[in-house]
């Protein structure tokens, strides 16, 4: 499995951004985060995962998730075999979180000391992934009666149970059923920074 960078709607550092608060960093001069997949894959310790682990940027966080090793033996197929070989997962990332914990803590320190973005960690056994301990970043937005009556008929419908439940959920939706035009759309942007950062030319003719 390789390992994968993600870039926030915005980048890191990207348009913008703004501080947490006073006294605080501002986002606007958070350093780039360009290498910090390539920094995690060097600093983890070698046999944690198998393959390289997905590393996800954004503004905020950094996300490393690693697969682990499948679970040994052969569950049958059935509601009882199934159910062991999930507990047999949930047991196996649990015992990688526990052994793994202060050098985690470690690694984190050091990536958010370089990166100034807090750093989470999850754990991935085929189809099965849990996320440790991640940020809930408040995002405030103003939105025209149209689309609050979405996000009300959502809550209506028990589908969400409040509207900032219902703007996560029609987030999470986009974003399962758009990533390819969404990873466009990255990668452009991340080409107009490029050129923004290249500036005209200064030859003449």
């Amino acid at each position: 499995m390789s390992g994968r960078m993600h870039r926030g709607w915005h980048g890191p550092g990207g348009r913008g951004a703004r501080g947490p608060g006073r006294g605080g960093w501002q986002q606007a001069d958070l350093p780039g985060a360009e290498d910090a997949s390539a920094w995690l894959h060097g600093r983890l310790p070698d046999g944690w995962f198998v393959g390289l682990p997905d590393v996800t940027i954004d503004r905020e966080e950094i996300v490393v998730v690693g697969e682990l090793p499948p679970v040994e033996g052969e569950f049958e197929d059935t509601e009882a075999g199934r159910a062991e070989a999930a507990a047999a997962i949930a047991g196996r990332i649990s015992r990688f979180r526990e052994q793994t914990r202060e050098e985690r803590i470690e690694i984190a320190r050091q990536a958010e000391h370089r990166y100034q973005r807090k750093v989470a960690w999850g754990a991935r056994i085929g189809e099965v992934v849990e996320l440790f301990t991640t940020a809930s970043v408040p995002v405030m937005t103003r939105l025209r009666q149209p689309e609050r009556i979405v996000l009300d008929t959502l809550v209506d419908s028990g589908v969400a149970r409040s509207r900032s439940d219902a703007l996560a959920w029609a987030v999470r939706l986009v974003g399962q059923h758009a990533e390819e035009w969404l990873g466009e759309l990255r990668t452009a942007m991340a080409k107009v920074d490029e050129l923004r950062a290249k500036g005209p030319g200064t030859s003449g003719p």
